[in-house]
């Protein structure tokens, strides 16, 4: 039975954990601790792939003191051979008497395995102390490891009348630099930053990281069913870029990896790109978050498809009119059974603007 000091210990693994937010991905972000009599001897966390896990690292700092000692993770340790080596050999050998985990590893390599593990070695073992909260800190990784797609985030920038643009198309600046600061937190911490053709065409974006320090930039990802995007686009400089196609274009198809681009063909309906089947290439690339940065077109495609898990949504205080653009591209309702119903998680004030994080029910 889980005890206080049980949950106080693995807030701090917690906390730990999130130190990896913006770079431990492909990995799940991993925090540990370990005490002997209630005292930490020991922590750490994993920070990037092929690095230390966050329990080998802990067990590092505590040297000899782990020898009897109880260890908070806050995911299962791992007991298969990756890019480094189990964690639960490591703890065995180091002789820990009691490992504490938050959560089982969704991984189907480890998923309950781990625990069986260290329990056949005599090491008692605890799960599910502060479960909602590591489930929240690594949900992409949940999302591809349980359902095989990502966890897609979309993120619009809007007036408090829903608009997006105007008729013409103006939509520059909307919010204010505070907002787009923190929209740069999310794209930091996103495997990937999608986008379709018409935002390309529209604003010319860079759609990498600018406002915070990160050690890696996300995949940034094109939508663009003919390859017709400018070679001359400054999405395509600097690599790390995915087009995805819904014909072959050999020639097209040449010419953008010149540009150090890749291109997937991945036909769908109608002469567009196949969106589950984008998610599936997205999760087979190892990509556990995706943050969408696109027009009411592609927004609306998704949310039809039931491909949108979360809204990132900015609203600033101004008023546009029933003319201008707005969120989604969706058919009208003649009744209200239709309408999409969301859980707001999270709701503040970001700078002059207001910012609403809300999931599909």
């Amino acid at each position: 039975m889980p005890q206080p000091v049980d949950y106080a210990m693995m807030a701090r693994a917690l906390q730990l954990a999130e130190r990896g937010l913006y770079s431990a991905s492909p990995n799940p972000r991993v925090g540990c601790v370990i005490t002997r009599d209630d005292r930490i001897v020991g922590e750490g966390f994993h920070e990037k792939a092929g690095e230390a896990h966050a329990e080998v690292a802990a067990l590092k700092a505590a040297g000899p003191a782990a020898e009897g000692a109880t260890v908070y993770s806050t995911l299962e340790p791992c007991n298969h051979q990756g890019r480094t080596p189990p964690c639960v050999d490591a703890l065995i050998e180091a002789k820990v008497k009691r490992v504490v985990a938050a959560m089982q590893d969704p991984n189907p390599k480890v998923a309950g395995g781990g625990f069986e593990r260290l329990k056949t070695t005599g090491i008692e073992v605890e799960s599910g102390v502060l479960e909602p909260e590591a489930r929240e800190l690594n949900i992409g990784f949940i999302s591809r490891m349980t359902r095989g797609r990502p966890w897609i985030r979309l993120k619009i920038a809007a007036s408090i009348d829903g608009k997006t643009a105007l008729n013409n198309g103006a939509s520059r600046w909307i919010t204010d630099a505070s907002a787009r600061r923190d929209g740069h937190h999310w794209r930091a911490r996103s495997c990937a930053v999608l986008t379709g053709m018409g935002t390309v065409r529209k604003d010319d974006p860079e759609l990498n990281v600018r406002e915070v320090e990160t050690t890696r930039q996300p995949l940034r990802v094109i939508i663009d069913s003919k390859l017709q995007i400018p070679l001359t686009s400054k999405v395509l400089k600097g690599g790390g870029v995915l087009v995805a196609s819904a014909l072959h274009f050999p020639g097209l198809v040449k010419r953008l990896e010149k540009t150090g681009a890749q291109v997937a063909v991945l036909p769908g309906d109608s002469g567009k790109v196949g969106l589950p089947q984008l998610m599936h290439e997205l999760a087979q690339r190892e990509i556990n978050e995706v943050l969408v940065e696109a027009g009411m077109e592609l927004n609306g495609a998704l949310l039809k498809a039931g491909l949108v898990d979360e809204l990132l949504l900015y609203f600033a205080p101004q008023l546009f009119g029933d003319t201008a653009r707005g969120m989604f591209d969706l058919p009208e309702l003649a009744d209200l059974s239709g309408r999409r119903e969301l859980n707001i998680t999270d709701l503040r004030k970001v700078g002059a603007d207001i910012r609403i994080v809300a999931r599909l029910v």
